[in-house]
């Protein structure tokens, strides 16, 4: 397969599929190792912080309670900050602890679907980065965030408006594989019950899901990446069915009367 051939928009076989999924997934894995890829991929390093505590916030909103605001820091941790019910039930708050480390994979999941359909591409840039500026406006009280994601919601914004139909499939599929893979890179984090956020130390998420349950932190920590495993492995199967086309009507009438 040529490299133009590879780079064609036309419904793809899953050999085609699997091979651009496979260059973002390499993209994603070896870019910050290579020289300032680092600095490359810090705005969606940034991203990916973002769906983790948005993920927190709309738990909470979902819940009925008040999600206040969300601050990112410079090294890319971040912390979501709510105002819950003291009468709000034990499930509310596990469900609000739950929704931070299951964010980047529920998106990353969506993400990976929609890069499968052609409709679906530079609409969902364009919901995306609306998401981010709303939150932008709404929620995001850190310097960081105030000054990154407004910046990877225009670049996005730009690939919607101008970008060629290949590079808006691939910039789904860069992210919606950044995120999905953010759990392994917060591996640690879920593994532990405290951690240092914006230079405090902080019960972690699987720590207060913990407290609240009375279950270990590892256990929980085990169900959330097999749920995001789940999710992720759903989408990619899903993703990457093959397509096969219809047969004709009058094709299939003839072979049948030839029988």
């Amino acid at each position: 397969m040529s490299a133009p051939d590879f780079w064609r928009v036309r419904p793809g076989s899953q050999t085609e599929q699997v091979g651009r999924l496979l260059l973002a997934g390499l993209v994603v894995v070896f870019l910050p190792s290579l020289p300032f890829g680092a600095y490359l991929v810090y705005p969606f390093i940034i991203l990916t912080t973002w769906f983790h505590e948005m993920g927190h916030g709309l738990a909470a909103l979902a819940a009925g309670q008040d999600f206040q605001q969300l601050m990112i820091f410079a090294n890319g941790s971040g912390v979501a900050q709510s105002a819950v019910a003291a009468d709000a039930g034990t499930w509310v708050r596990v469900a609000i602890a739950a929704g931070g480390p299951l964010g980047p994979s529920v998106v990353g999941a969506l993400l990976i679907l929609a890069s499968a359909h052609q409709r679906l591409w530079r609409p969902t840039l364009w919901l995306m980065a609306g998401a981010i500026l709303a939150s932008v406006l709404l929620y995001v009280r850190s310097p960081t965030g105030l000054l990154v994601l407004p910046l990877v919601a225009a670049g996005l914004c730009l690939v919607a408006w101008r970008g060629k139909p290949a590079l808006a499939r691939f910039t789904l599929q860069f992210v919606g594989l950044l995120a999905a893979m953010s759990c392994l890179r917060d591996f640690d984090y879920l593994f532990t019950s405290a951690a240092v956020v914006g230079g405090q130390q902080i019960v972690s998420d699987t720590g207060q899901i913990a407290a609240l349950t009375g279950l270990p932190h590892w256990l929980w920590a085990s169900v959330i990446l097999a749920l995001s495993a789940l999710m992720i492995g759903g989408s990619l199967k899903a993703a990457l069915a093959e397509r096969r086309p219809k047969r004709p009507a009058n094709v299939l009438q003839f072979t049948q009367k030839r029988r």
